[in-house]
């Protein structure tokens, strides 16, 4: 199981998201081309809830032609509020939420020991439109991922009228330099107008905005 490691920056508004799709550098790094994608972000849980109570999200996301389920687990370490590191295993799935049709992966496996054989139904559902540009040294050494994200948010058949705006820069796990570097790039975002660091996760302001009783 990997870690996932990101750092995450919230605005009030696009225009922070805006300056980062215009810009050709991110601190000592060079940003790459930037392309976007409709994504569809379904959450899961059990009926009491016991994936949420294990600290672990699980995600359905529908991106293109292929749907993924991703778990994430409890978070570890926090340096000034942009720092994320969980651990996270994904594996193929389909639209529909029947975890026995999916096809066998790490996460399905997963699943069904949180879930214990209990069904699962979305909670919550994000669609987001998504603009990423790769993240890279001079000499070519990969970093990670800059995403820009404009979130909006729906559960139960309610719509919160607002938008989430959200910027993360996910390592390369397989980056020999990107946990070096993410400190300063991290600096970089935080010297953008209007972007401040987030400690919480998209699941988390969602909830909190959709369904403050969970």
């Amino acid at each position: 199981m990997r870690t996932e490691v990101e750092a995450k920056f919230r605005a009030t508004n696009g225009d922070p998201l805006d300056d980062l799709a215009g810009r050709a550098t991110l601190g000592r790094a060079l940003l790459g081309p930037g392309r976007t994608i409709d994504e569809l972000d379904r959450y899961l849980d059990t009926d009491d809830g016991s994936l949420t109570a294990a600290g672990w999200a699980c995600r359905l996301r529908s991106r293109e032609d292929a749907v993924r389920i991703s778990l994430k687990g409890p978070p570890s370490g926090s340096d000034g509020g942009w720092s994320h590191r969980r651990p996270e295993v994904e594996g193929p799935a389909t639209a529909v939420i029947d975890l026995a049709a999916w096809p066998p992966s790490a996460a399905a496996e997963l699943l069904a020991d949180l879930s214990a054989g209990r069904p699962l139904a979305e909670v919550l559902r994000l669609d987001q439109r998504r603009t990423e540009r790769a993240v890279a040294l001079g000499d070519g050494t990969a970093l990670g991922t800059l995403s820009l994200d404009r979130v909006r948010m729906s559960a139960n058949g309610a719509t919160d009228p607002g938008q989430l705006f959200i910027v993360e820069l996910e390592l390369d796990p397989a980056s020999p330099r990107g946990e070096d570097e993410l400190p300063g790039l991290a600096a970089a975002l935080t010297a953008v107008p209007g972007l401040h660091a987030d400690p919480r996760t998209k699941l988390e302001h969602a909830l909190e905005r959709l369904d403050p009783t969970r």
